[in-house]
């Protein structure tokens, strides 16, 4: 699976300490993450990681892309509710594209040890039949 890793500056340490925790489980797909994000998430981990550029400067529409083509299958976006950002309308679009797509959203540590639990146990194959039957239809 594709999966896009995304962390607000005042929660990039949680998102890299999940990292570390489920190294095992996240080496298993491939890795997209905005651009210090990824980077730090790759020098913790030496995950492989496609970086796009950081939020602000467009990764998240360049992950709201891949999301809008069919081509991710989860975001975890480890989101900081409490600070106000700049780029909070990419944000917002993203997590609207994640809806209407069917994309699996976590926005919290919370959530994400549920789905990576999930994903772990194969509870999102169900990603794979959608993508198989967008591609029929085209």
């Amino acid at each position: 699976m594709n999966i896009a890793l995304i962390a607000h500056d005042k929660k990039k340490q949680d998102i890299i300490e999940f990292c570390i925790a489920y190294k095992d489980i996240l080496g298993e797909h491939q890795l997209f993450a905005t651009g210090t994000t990824g980077k730090r998430i790759q020098e913790a981990t030496n995950l492989p990681i496609h970086r796009f550029q950081s939020g602000p400067l467009g990764g998240d529409q360049q992950i709201g892309a891949m999301i809008a083509n069919e081509e991710m299958d989860m975001v975890i976006f480890f989101r900081d509710p409490l600070t106000s950002q700049p780029h909070e309308p990419d944000v917002s679009a993203l997590m609207r594209l994640c809806d209407v797509h069917l994309i699996p959203l976590v926005t919290n540590i919370a959530a994400a040890e549920i789905v990576i639990r999930g994903l772990e146990r194969g509870d999102f194959s169900w990603r794979e039949i959608v993508k198989q039957k967008k591609e029929s239809n085209k």
